[in-house]
């Protein structure tokens, strides 16, 4: 195996060959056996109650709970992607040209269209209802659900950023000089200050993470 998603109650695991195994509740086919017929893929990714795959060709595959339009057949028409993240109820896959394709729920404008303007993005991350995009020049895009300041515009004060990554509520940014900036809920402490105070943080190496 060479990679893992989890949903809420799936998991999803990637293999060398390009194949996928699944397990877990089934209740809103998360597992349903049409993942047994996916070849080529390359990255996985989970929301509650659905998965997504993206495959070499820059198409994906997606399974599972289509209540909130998770699965809507859009995804099929997208092209050129080369990374992919579920929140919740949606999704969003980054395009090789550095712009972001979005789909799924709405209703609290996870798919605002605000992301159409966002460009030369390097990565992305999901929240269970919010988004951020890394850009090149080291800048965050944060959109659109913002209840409990998932996307306070402190974000637009970060710069040097070089991962980004998503929890429920919150988000955390890697800067290049090996410190952290994080934003959002903190009501259990998500974003405590003592994470300040982190320094010499570095991304792994994912070929050492494989040996």
């Amino acid at each position: 195996m060479i990679n893992v998603a989890c949903g809420y109650y799936h998991s999803v695991a990637l293999r060398e060959d390009g194949t996928l195994e699944c397990w877990g509740s089934d209740e809103y086919n998360q597992c349903d056996q049409v993942y047994k017929t996916f070849e080529c893929v390359i990255d996985v990714a989970c929301g509650k109650f659905h998965s997504v795959a993206l495959k070499s060709d820059g198409t994906l595959e997606c399974w599972g709970s289509n209540d909130m339009n998770q699965c809507d057949s859009v995804y099929k028409t997208f092209t050129n992607l080369v990374q992919i993240a579920c929140g919740a109820y949606h999704s969003i896959a980054l395009k090789d040209n550095g712009t972001i394709e979005c789909w799924g729920k709405n209703e609290e404008n996870q798919c605002d269209p605000v992301y159409k303007t966002f460009t030369n993005v390097i990565k992305i991350a999901c929240g269970w209802d919010h988004s951020v995009a890394l850009k090149l020049d080291g800048t965050i895009e944060c959109w659109v659900y913002n209840s409990f300041n998932q996307c306070k515009p402190v974000y637009k004060s970060f710069e040097c950023v070089i991962d980004v990554a998503c929890g429920i509520f919150h988000s955390v940014a890697l800067r290049d000089n090996g410190t952290l900036e994080c934003w959002g809920y903190n009501t259990r402490n998500q974003c405590d200050q003592v994470y300040k105070s982190f320094t010499n943080i570095k991304l792994p190496h994912k070929d050492y993470l494989l040996k």
